[in-house]
């Protein structure tokens, strides 16, 4: 989704710094069990784009050991970190319902 983050940009001392996202990006808080309802609720909505983070891919260092762990683990047994979705602000919203902000 190359359209959804903006240009790269620099600071006072020339460092650069990655684009950010047009639409905003807004982190809520929530423990296991509302990220798996969350994912659950997500998959396969028309017009949503949802990327789920497990356990398993923050705890590999290669993407193919990501792959190898996350084979090998039912989905009863992932515990997700964080789930990410892109899509309308009221699709989202129904979803995302009251989750406060991370502070």
């Amino acid at each position: 989704m190359p359209d959804l983050v903006g240009p790269d940009g620099a600071d006072g001392s020339g460092a650069v710094h990655p684009g950010l996202p047009w639409a905003g990006c807004s982190i809520l808080a929530a423990g296991p069990r509302a990220l798996r309802e969350l994912r659950a609720k997500a998959a396969g909505k028309d017009g949503l784009f949802m990327v789920d983070m497990p356990a398993q891919a923050q705890t590999s260092r290669v993407y193919d050991e990501y792959l190898a762990r996350l084979a090998g683990t039912t989905s009863e047994d992932l515990d997700y970190l964080a789930v990410s979705l892109v899509g309308a602000r009221n699709k989202v919203g129904r979803l995302i319902g009251r989750l406060p902000l991370l502070g």
